[in-house]
């Protein structure tokens, strides 16, 4: 069963928190048209001597949805989460658990490794801790350190995407945990999001197809790229940041490097302490899933959830009638 904070939503869908994409702007609009929001909090990041910006970020967004409900008590904000890259790099983390904790984030989504204090954070402020896991082995641990949840992220996903296919990903963790379980990997339609539910999933978890949307911090090009760009288009490399994750070929051309023809790199290229995993390397590779293929144009964040939900009733009515 879901906790009470997930049970709520206009739809199933979780928008999940994308490297330099996701800010306050995006998480608002998500929220208010009725599914959870995210960011990394990696992503506020200050000039030295200023105060922190997730601090301003967090205020924004609990004061905005504040407003938003009381002006609108019979349609209220979902809920907003915020991703914590737990790798050993991050230097920020303690201090960013902190702020967290004192704004009482309602979901805290954790990756790249499993910290058992940043679970109990989390609890002790009233949240919940989901965290992203590519197999069952990683679901396991992650469920013995006191995560609530788990974001199993299938092949097709963006960003560090993992290797396998949901059906078998979600199966074998099914077999011993009936508690909240996302599905992230190339859903991008409400029929998709049906079919992740069909599976065992209680919500999917939705990055790519937001890209295009005008709240979206992303280049312009990016964005149309999206809209431009196909499954085949996807390209799968350790390179940029050192573990296997999702970008757009035409994005690696267009930096000047041969996406059929990448180096690999290994772990210990991993490195949070300027903000994110080879920054540079980021800001010319742009990240994707396969399920781009469905997006067509840049539109507001609320008209995509819009669709998705139009997407999502006519597909289960659809298989009501089989």
């Amino acid at each position: 069963m879901l906790p009470p904070i997930l049970q709520d939503l206009r739809i199933p869908v979780v928008g999940s928190p994308m490297f330099i994409v996701s800010g306050p702007e995006l998480v608002i609009a998500q929220c208010k048209a009725g599914i959870v929001g995210s960011f990394p909090a990696l992503n506020a990041r200050e000039k030295d001597g200023e105060p922190p910006l997730l601090d301003a970020w967090l205020t924004r967004i609990s004061e905005e949805l504040d407003r938003h409900n009381q002006a609108n008590p019979d349609r209220p904000a979902a809920p907003f989460a915020v991703n914590q890259i737990v790798h050993r790099s991050n230097a920020r983390l303690e201090r960013d658990i902190e702020i967290c904790h004192r704004h009482k984030v309602p979901i805290w989504i954790t990756s790249l490794g499993a910290r058992p204090e940043v679970n109990a954070a989390a609890h002790d402020c009233g949240g919940i801790a989901l965290h992203d896991i590519i197999n069952n082995v990683f679901a396991r641990k992650a469920i013995d350190k006191g995560a609530d949840g788990l974001i199993a992220v299938a092949a097709g996903a963006g960003g560090h995407a993992g290797p396998q296919s949901p059906f078998a990903l979600i199966q074998e963790i099914r077999e011993w945990f009936d508690g909240p379980l996302l599905l992230s990997g190339s859903i991008a339609t409400g029929r998709a999001v049906l079919a992740a539910r069909a599976m065992g999933a209680d919500l999917a978890y939705i990055g790519s197809p937001f890209i295009a949307t005008d709240e979206a911090n992303a280049q312009p090009d990016y964005k149309q790229m999206i809209c431009d760009s196909g499954a085949m288009d996807i390209v799968t490399s350790s390179l940029f940041t050192g573990v296997s994750g999702n970008y757009l070929a035409p994005s690696i051309r267009n930096a000047g490097l041969d996406p059929d023809n990448l180096d690999q790199a290994d772990a210990s290229a991993m490195n949070f302490g300027q903000g994110s995993s080879k920054a540079k390397a980021w800001s010319q590779i742009w990240g994707a899933g396969q399920g781009i293929g469905a997006i067509h144009d840049i539109v507001p964040a609320a008209d995509l959830v819009d669709r998705l939900a139009r997407e999502y009733a006519e597909a289960k009515s659809e298989m009501a009638r089989l």
